[in-house]
C-alpha cells in the first residue's frame, strides 16, 4: 500500500472521529457533530476524520450529495483555522479531488502519513484487512475496484444514490452482536501489531471501522487506537505526541440510541 504523506508536520494535540455514519443516523446526530465541529479548535490544534464520516459519499464533478452539504461546508470552514486531514472508508471512500480542492482537506482514500510532534503516524480506516469470511472480502474488493466507481459515475445521482440506500448495509459490518464486535477488534488488534512490526519507525497507528474504541501498545512506546463510533453516543479520541486518550462529546441535547442495524 502507498505511504502518502501529509506535507506538514501537525502540531501536538490531534482530535480524532470515526464512523459517524451521517445520512444514515436521526439528525440530531449530524447537530451534535457540527457542534463538535465548532469545538475542535478548543480540544486540538488538527483534526482526523477517519472513515465513514457519511454513510455514502461520491464525488461527483459536478454535484455535491446533499445530506453531506452542511457538514463538508462546516469541515471546508474548520480547515481554513486548523489542519484537517481524512481518509475514505468503505462508505466514503470516493472523495476525489473534492476535498482537498473544494474545501482545503487533507484526503486519501485509504492512508495517510503524517506526524505528531516527533511521532511518525499512519491513519487507516480498517475495513477490508480483517473481514471473518471470504464473501465478506469480496464484497469490499467489488465496491472498491475503480471499474465499479466508473460504473457508478456514469448513473444518473438521484438513482445512483436511491440504489446506495437500498446497498448501504451491505457495505459494512455494523451488528449489534457484542460478541461479534469484540472478535473484530481483537483480529484489528492483531493487524495493527503486524503492521507496526514491519514498520518499526511508526509510532501511531489509527484505526476506525470496528465500532468498538480501544487503545494497545504492541510495542513500547508505540501505541495503536480506535476511537469507536462517533454514533454510539460522541465518541473520539485525542492523541499527542506521547500519549493518547479516549472520550466522549456531551451535546447540549442527549442523542438518541442509534439504529440497530449502524451499532
Amino acid at each position: 500500500m502507498e505511504r502518502p504523506i501529509f506535507g506538514a508536520v501537525l502540531g501536538h494535540a490531534l482530535v480524532v472521529v470515526s464512523d459517524a455514519h451521517l445520512g444514515a443516523t436521526p439528525p440530531s446526530v449530524e447537530e451534535s457533530f457540527l457542534a463538535f465541529l465548532d469545538e475542535v479548535p478548543v480540544l486540538g490544534d488538527s483534526l482526523l476524520v477517519n472513515g465513514d464520516l457519511f454513510d455514502f459519499w461520491f464525488s461527483y464533478s459536478r454535484v455535491i450529495p446533499r445530506r453531506g452539504f452542511r457538514v463538508a461546508a462546516a469541515l471546508a470552514a474548520l480547515a481554513k483555522r486548523l489542519p484537517v486531514l481524512m481518509v475514505g472508508g468503505n462508505h466514503d471512500r470516493w472523495g476525489g479531488d473534492f476535498w482537498q480542492r473544494d474545501a482545503g482537506v487533507q484526503f486519501h482514500p485509504h492512508r495517510l502519513d503524517f506526524a505528531i510532534g516527533e511521532r511518525r503516524v499512519a491513519a487507516i480506516h480498517g475495513d477490508g484487512l480483517t473481514e471473518p469470511s471470504l464473501g465478506a472480502s469480496l464484497f469490499h474488493r467489488l465496491i472498491n475496484h475503480p471499474v465499479t466507481a466508473g460504473v457508478y459515475r456514469a448513473i444518473h445521482p438521484e438513482i445512483g444514490l436511491w440504489l446506495v440506500d437500498r446497498l448501504a448495509p451491505h457495505l459494512g459490518d455494523h451488528t449489534a452482536n457484542e460478541v461479534l464486535r469484540r472478535d473484530a477488534s481483537i483480529r484489528q488488534r492483531a493487524w495493527a501489531a503486524g503492521l507496526m512490526a514491519a514498520e518499526p519507525d511508526l509510532g501511531l497507528l489509527i484505526m476506525g471501522h470496528t465500532h468498538q474504541a480501544q487503545m494497545g501498545e504492541p510495542y513500547p512506546g508505540r501505541r495503536h487506537v480506535n476511537p469507536g463510533a462517533w454514533l454510539d453516543n460522541g465518541r473520539y479520541a485525542v492523541v499527542t505526541d506521547n500519549g493518547c486518550e479516549l472520550r466522549q462529546f456531551t451535546p447540549a441535547v442527549p442523542l438518541p440510541p442509534p439504529p440497530a442495524s449502524l451499532r
